[in-house]
C-alpha cells in the first residue's frame, strides 16, 4: 500500500467540484461482442490492443481491399482514453511518477490525472473548455426556467459563498492511495475506513466486481477502475454515491471499453454515450426504503393543554412543490426520470397534502392549469376552497401562455373558514407606483425585473366570527440579489400593515349570517370586534429563499433592519435604503421553540432552511410543529427530489392555538367598496 499526498481540493470546498470528478475509466481487458449492427470494437481500424495482448502473427495473403467500419463519436473517446490507461498499468504506476517528478519538493508528492489536460484557469477557477470530455450531441442543452434555483446553485446569504460551509481541519497527511498494477481480485473491508480519501487508483487489476462499501468513500474525487475484469456496473455506483462525491450525473466520460460488459450497456454507450449510460443505470436502480413518518413535535407543556381545552386551533401548511417546467433533468440531474416526471410527482404531492389534511395550504410555484385541473377539484372532495394567483408576468401574456405560469395558490377548509376577500401584492407593481421609491438604475435592473407575489387570504371562522389573515409568500432565490428579497419584504410588510387595518374596519356580520347556536340555553357569543390591524391573528407562511441571519431573518424577527446592513448591498430605493425597515407585528417563527429545522431544501450543493412560517405572538401560540426527516435516510440520498419527496423542498407545518380573547372596542364600519 503506497500512501502519498496530493493537491486536490476536498470536493464539497472545490470551486469546480463539478469539474473535479470528470472521468471514471472502467475500461478492461477484453473486447465487446458484436451489437446490433455495430462492429466490435477489435474490429474498428486501428484499434488498441490490451496491455496483456499477445501479437497475432497472420498467414502472408495477397493485399485485399477492406471497407474501414466508421467509430461512432462516443466510442471514439472510449478509444483515445483507453489508449492513455494502457501506460499506467505497472504497479503503482502514478506514485512512483508522481515521486520522480516531485523529487527536490519540500512538501508532499503531488499526483496528477495523466489522462486530463491541465485546464486553464479564469479568475483561478479552471475553464472547462479545455478538459478532455465526451461531448453529446444528440442532448440539446436544457436551460433552466428564468428565475429558478438550480440544484447547484443555492439560495444563500453570502455574496461569495455558493452555500453556508464550515472549514474542516485536515486530519491526514495524505488524501490519494495507488492501488494500481497489483493484479488484486478482491478488496479489503479496511479499505473502505479510509474516508479521507480524495483519490484511489484500482486500474490494471483483476476485480470483477465494487463492493458497494465503495459509497462510504465520500470525499473521493477521482476513482479509476481502468483494465479490470467488471462484468456489470456496480449499483452502487449509480445509486448510493454520497452526494459529497458530486453525484454520478455530472459524469462527463465512462471508460468501459475491454470489459465483458452486457451488450445491452454496451449499446447504449455506443449509441449515445455516458450520460444516457448513466441515465439509464439511474432510472433501473430499486427504489430504497421510504423513510420513517416525520414526528410532531409537541411545543405545549401538560399544563397548558389542559388549559387551552375551549381554544380554537387551525393547522397552517407551507410547501413549494416545484414547479412542472422547472423539474428538469439538467437541474436535477441526479432523479431518476420518472421520479422527476410530473404525472409521478402530483400524486406524491397531493397524497402528502391529503395525509396531514391542514386546515389551510399555502402552495407556491403552481401553474393555473396544475390549480384548476388537478388540484382544485382533487381537493375540493375533501372540503377544501382555494385562490390562486399567477407571478406577475402573466399580466402581459396571452390566455393559453398564462396559465403555463407558476404562482401561488392557498386552500382552506371551507366548512370552518368563510373567504372574506384574497389580494395578491405584485412587490415589483407596487414599489413602480409608489413616490417614495427611487426610479433610478438600482430600482428598474434590480427590483423591477422580479416578478415575485404574495397571495393574502382574509378568512373569517364561521363558527365564531373570528378573523385571521394567511399571507402566501415567494421570494427572489437569487445570492446575489438579497438586497432585492429584503425590499421585497418590507413591501410585504406594509402591504400586510394596510390590509390588516383595512380588515379591522369591515364590519362584523350580520346576525342572518350566523350560524345557528347549538345550544340556545348557552348562545355564542356576539362576533369579535377588532380596533386595528395588529388585534387580527396574522400568519404569514411561504418560500422565503432566505437562511437564519439573512437580512430577510432578521427583519421579520426582529421588526427592524438598519439602513446600514450589509443584505442592502449599498444600492439605493429611497425611503427603504435611506431609512432602514420596520413593522410591528411581533412575528416569531414557528419552529423557534425547537431551533429552526436542519433543513427544508435538500440538493447536493445545498441544505438549508429558507421556509417558514411566522406567527402574530401578541395573538398565537404554537402547539405542536411537524418535525425534520430522518437523519439516517438523509445521509443515502444524494438529494431532492426523489421517489419520496417529490420536490427540492419539504412542507413545513404547525398547529397554533388562538390566545384568549382580549378587550376590543368596535371601530366604525368602513364602506363596503372599499378595498384593501
Amino acid at each position: 500500500m503506497v500512501a502519498f499526498a496530493t493537491p486536490y481540493a476536498h470536493p464539497t470546498r472545490c470551486p469546480a467540484r463539478a469539474r473535479c470528478w470528470n472521468a471514471l475509466p472502467i475500461s478492461g481487458l477484453r473486447s465487446c461482442p458484436s451489437l446490433n449492427g455495430f462492429t466490435p470494437i477489435t474490429h474498428y481500424h486501428q484499434s488498441p490492443a490490451g496491455p496483456h495482448s499477445q501479437p497475432h502473427r497472420a498467414a502472408a495473403s495477397p493485399p485485399v481491399a477492406t471497407a474501414v467500419a466508421q467509430i461512432p463519436k462516443h466510442w471514439q473517446s472510449q478509444l483515445d482514453h483507453y489508449d492513455a490507461c494502457r501506460k499506467a498499468g505497472a504497479p503503482h504506476t502514478r506514485a512512483r511518477n508522481a515521486t520522480s517528478n516531485t523529487r527536490n519538493a519540500s512538501k508532499g508528492v503531488a499526483i496528477t490525472d495523466p489522462n486530463r489536460i491541465t485546464p486553464k484557469l479564469q479568475n483561478g477557477i479552471p475553464n472547462d473548455d479545455t478538459a478532455p470530455k465526451e461531448t453529446n450531441d444528440d442532448e440539446p442543452t436544457v436551460e433552466g426556467p428564468e428565475g429558478h434555483p438550480s440544484s447547484t446553485v443555492a439560495p444563500v446569504k453570502s455574496p461569495t459563498l455558493a452555500r453556508p460551509a464550515v472549514s474542516r481541519k485536515a486530519e491526514n497527511t495524505w488524501n490519494a492511495l495507488d492501488l494500481g498494477g497489483m493484479r488484486l481480485k478482491n478488496l479489503a473491508p479496511t479499505l473502505f475506513h479510509f474516508l479521507h480519501l480524495t483519490t484511489l487508483y484500482l486500474n490494471h487489476n483483476q476485480l470483477t466486481h465494487i463492493p458497494s462499501a465503495i459509497s462510504h468513500l465520500r470525499n473521493l474525487a477521482l476513482l479509476d477502475l481502468s483494465a479490470n475484469q467488471l462484468e456489470a456496473l456496480p449499483q452502487n455506483l449509480a445509486c448510493t454515491l454520497p452526494p459529497e462525491i458530486g453525484s454520478l450525473h455530472q459524469l462527463r466520460m465512462l471508460g468501459i471499453e475491454g470489459n465483458p460488459l452486457q451488450a445491452s450497456l454496451m449499446q447504449i454507450m455506443q449509441e449515445r454515450g455516458t450520460q444516457a449510460l448513466i441515465a439509464h443505470l439511474r432510472d433501473m436502480c430499486p427504489v430504497p426504503m421510504p423513510p420513517p413518518e416525520r414526528a410532531w413535535r409537541i411545543l405545549q407543556s401538560g399544563a397548558e393543554r389542559k388549559a387551552q381545552d375551549d381554544s380554537e386551533t387551525f393547522t397552517v401548511l407551507s410547501y413549494n412543490i416545484l414547479w412542472e417546467k422547472a423539474a428538469t433533468s439538467t437541474m436535477y440531474g441526479y432523479t431518476p426520470s420518472w421520479a422527476l416526471s410530473w404525472n409521478y410527482r402530483k400524486e406524491v404531492i397531493l397524497t402528502e397534502l391529503m395525509n396531514h389534511d391542514p386546515d389551510f395550504m399555502c402552495l407556491q410555484e403552481v401553474d393555473s392549469a396544475q390549480y384548476e385541473e388537478y388540484f382544485l377539484p382533487h381537493l375540493a372532495e375533501r372540503g377544501y376552497e382555494g385562490v390562486y394567483s399567477p407571478r406577475g408576468r402573466a399580466r402581459n401574456l396571452s390566455e393559453n401562455e398564462r396559465r403555463s405560469v407558476d404562482g401561488s395558490a392557498t386552500f382552506f377548509k371551507s366548512a370552518k373558514y368563510r373567504l372574506v376577500k384574497h389580494s395578491t401584492i405584485d412587490f415589483a407593481q407596487v414599489a413602480i407606483q409608489r413616490d417614495d421609491f427611487l426610479k433610478n438604475n438600482d430600482m428598474f435592473d434590480r427590483l423591477l425585473a422580479r416578478d415575485h407575489i404574495a397571495l393574502v387570504t382574509l378568512m373569517e371562522n364561521r363558527k365564531t366570527g373570528g378573523r385571521l389573515i394567511v399571507a402566501n409568500a415567494y421570494l427572489l432565490w437569487d445570492p446575489a440579489y438579497r438586497d432585492v428579497k429584503l425590499i421585497q419584504t418590507g413591501i410585504l410588510m406594509e402591504m400586510l400593515k394596510e390590509i390588516a387595518d383595512w380588515f379591522a374596519r369591515y364590519p362584523p356580520r350580520p346576525p342572518s349570517e350566523r350560524e345557528p347556536d347549538p345550544d340556545p340555553s348557552n348562545p355564542l357569543p356576539p362576533d369579535p370586534t377588532y380596533a386595528n390591524g395588529k388585534e387580527i391573528p396574522l400568519v404569514l407562511a411561504g418560500d422565503f429563499n432566505s437562511i437564519p441571519g439573512s437580512g430577510v431573518y432578521d427583519f421579520l424577527l426582529e421588526g427592524h433592519v438598519p439602513s446600514n446592513h450589509p443584505d442592502f448591498m449599498d444600492y439605493s430605493y429611497g425611503k427603504f435604503t435611506a431609512d432602514g425597515l420596520r413593522h410591528d407585528f411581533g412575528l416569531r417563527s414557528a419552529y423557534a421553540g425547537i431551533g429552526e429545522l436542519p433543513l427544508t431544501n435538500h440538493t447536493p450543493s445545498f441544505d438549508g432552511v429558507i421556509d417558514y412560517i411566522w406567527h402574530a405572538t401578541s395573538t398565537l401560540a404554537v402547539n405542536a410543529v411537524l418535525g425534520e426527516v430522518d437523519q439516517e435516510y438523509l445521509s443515502k440520498v444524494i438529494g431532492f427530489p426523489n421517489p419520496h419527496f417529490p420536490s427540492d423542498h419539504i412542507c413545513v407545518m404547525c398547529e397554533f392555538r388562538l390566545k384568549k380573547d382580549q378587550t376590543r372596542s368596535a371601530p366604525p364600519a368602513p364602506s363596503l367598496n372599499g378595498n384593501p
